[in-house]
Parts: C-alpha cells; sequence; structure tokens
C-alpha cells in the first residue's frame, strides 16, 4: 500500500485526525513524518538516523516553502473578516485548503520515494515516533505520542 493510501485511512480511524492536530499544534511536531515513521515501521522501511534526517529534510522543505504558508492562510481565512463577503471567503479557505492537501500528498510522496528497506530489525512504533519528534523538534511529546500510538493501534 502506498503512503498516501495507508495514511489518509489512518487519519480517518477515531481519533486519528485530533491526535495528529494537537501533536502538530500544541507538540510543535509534522503530521506528514509522523505518519511517514508509522508506515515505514508497518511496511519494514528504514527508521536509522540517515532515513529520519532524510526524511526530515524533506519535510522541512515542504514545510518551510509550502505546507505551512497555506495552513497559516487557511487558518487566517477560518474566521469573519471584516468587508469580506463571508461565501467568498470560505470558498477562497476551501481552495487553499485543497492546495495545502495537494503540498501534503507530493510531501508524503517524496517520503515514500525517498524510503528504503531496513537492514535489520523493525522499530517499535513508540521508538520510531519519538525517535523522529525529537530529530523533528528535539522533543518527544510522549503523552500525545501515546494518544496517537493508541489511536493507530485501534
Amino acid at each position: 500500500m502506498s503512503l498516501w493510501d495507508w495514511a489518509v485511512a489512518a487519519y480517518a480511524r477515531p481519533g486519528v485526525s485530533e491526535a495528529c492536530l494537537e501533536l502538530q499544534d500544541v507538540g510543535g511536531q509534522n503530521v506528514c513524518l509522523l505518519l511517514w515513521a508509522a508506515w515505514a515501521v508497518q511496511t519494514g522501511q528504514a527508521l536509522d538516523g540517515d532515513a529520519r534526517a532524510d526524511a526530515c529534510d524533506i519535510a522541512r522543505a515542504w514545510e518551510d516553502a509550502a505546507v505551512a504558508p497555506l495552513r497559516a492562510v487557511r487558518r487566517r481565512l477560518k474566521g469573519r473578516i471584516l468587508d469580506m463577503d463571508d461565501a467568498a471567503r470560505q470558498a477562497v479557505r476551501d481552495q487553499v485548503k485543497a492546495v495545502e492537501l495537494s503540498a501534503e500528498r507530493h510531501l508524503l510522496a517524496a517520503l515514500e520515494t525517498a524510503s528504503r528497506p531496513a537492514d535489520r530489525s523493525p522499530t517499535s512504533l513508540s521508538d520510531a515516533l519519538a525517535a523522529v519528534c525529537r530529530d523533528w523538534s528535539g522533543t518527544a511529546p510522549r503523552a500525545l505520542l501515546t494518544t496517537l500510538i493508541d489511536r493507530l493501534s485501534a
């Protein structure tokens, strides 16, 4: 199963989207990177230091250039804006949301392309997600990760 298909299915599970968004908004994490790590564990992809560094480089480039700016615009358009027609604002917000999702899909495709099979025993989901979090932001928010792991495992 492709990373995109796996991520869409995983994100649709009860509580996964909420756990991911809390890790993003409260924990400072990259949702696509977390989903990549969980997929990598499930499919036997490498999660050593080099693989995680490569994945973080790819995710940071997409995050900085496309995903974060689009997210900021989408969130700015969420509430009422004076002198802006609500229907027009919502239409533009929906378009920005679609482009943001497209950018995330391209990020996941880049992460999948850069993945390679592991040459040793698989890493546990908990260890993989914690390592990716530390590589991304320097911290691994364990309580938030435990919630995500529980939702992914349900």
